[in-house]
């Protein structure tokens, strides 16, 4: 079982719907993992099922029970997040603005303050349209922990792929740097940057690259909407040469991936004649030469 991860720096440079076509194009033999747990939404291209959850835990949050509380002050006063207010005989915890630091627990004289471990958000396994299995999730609203998330997201991923055996598991992780995509870079085979012909996409690009290979992590790059922009295209390119690492395509700008989006289909199914669509096929049999190399 092999693991191809596709980031990117950035938003909307169409990382998403290339991990959607990988996947709709791999068939049964791969597991898919959504790692975009902040903002989840390739169940919406693969028509996922949400056949079976599970609660994902993470956190801790302060309760105060008005019963035993007496209205000292004293959590008030430690509470350096502003979570704590005060009514007219007792104090109650902002869920929200709670950090879960526990420090009002330990300075109540009276006992009346406990600690609950929170529901952070849903973990999800489904059944997706070209009959594979999808492990996916659904960060809660100002829910903390989406790298730890992410983490049991792709544990779930790859213990599945390994009992199914099956030859891929294909991650779409998160835009950006941050926990998120660390945590989904984890363990990866060969990582897919998937970039475009803009000045930010350049600049995220560069900052996302360094961060794989912190990790070590062998790198193959998309540019996306290429024509957009030839001369930051050719700076993109002249930043990958001199990093060595090799550019899998060059995809031109194509409204068809907007029509597809606009029916809940990756493009792949949308046209499967046309050039797009064949060069998609093209990318991917080419990124799985590179993962057997």
């Amino acid at each position: 079982m092999r693991e191809v991860v596709v980031i990117s720096g950035k938003g909307g440079t169409g990382k998403t719907s290339f991990s959607a076509a990988f996947s709709y194009l791999e068939g049964k033999n791969a597991v898919v993992c959504d790692c975009d747990v902040d903002a989840a939404n390739m169940h919406l291209l693969l028509d996922a099922s949400f056949d079976n959850q599970k609660d994902f835990k993470s956190g801790e949050l302060a309760i105060i029970n008005p019963d035993m509380c007496t209205n000292c002050g004293e959590c008030f006063e430690v509470c350096r997040f502003g979570a704590i207010s005060k009514e007219p005989n007792f104090h109650i915890v902002d869920d929200i603005s709670c950090e879960g630091c526990s420090y009002c627990f330990r300075v109540c004289p009276f006992d009346a303050i406990s600690m609950k471990t929170q529901k952070a958000g849903d973990i999800y396994t489904s059944d997706i349209k070209n009959g594979a299995k999808m492990v996916h999730a659904k960060l809660g609203f100002a829910a903390e922990n989406s790298g730890k998330l992410v983490a049991k997201v792709k544990s779930e991923a790859k213990i599945l792929a390994l009992q199914e055996d099956k030859g891929y598991v294909i991650t779409d992780g998160s835009p950006g740097i941050g926990c998120p995509v660390i945590s989904s870079l984890s363990g990866a085979n060969l990582v897919v940057l998937v970039t475009e012909a803009t000045v930010s996409g350049l600049h995220d690009l560069k900052r996302v690259y360094e961060l794989t290979q912190t990790f070590n992590l062998n790198v193959v790059c998309i540019i996306n909407k290429y024509d957009l922009n030839h001369v930051v295209t050719t700076k993109i390119e002249d930043f990958l040469i001199k990093e060595k690492v090799e550019v899998v395509a060059k995809v031109e700008y194509d409204e068809n991936f907007t029509k597809a989006m606009s029916l809940a289909k990756t493009i792949v199914e949308f046209d499967i004649d046309c050039e797009l669509s064949q060069s998609i096929k093209q990318i991917w049999e080419k990124i799985k030469k590179r993962l057997q190399d």
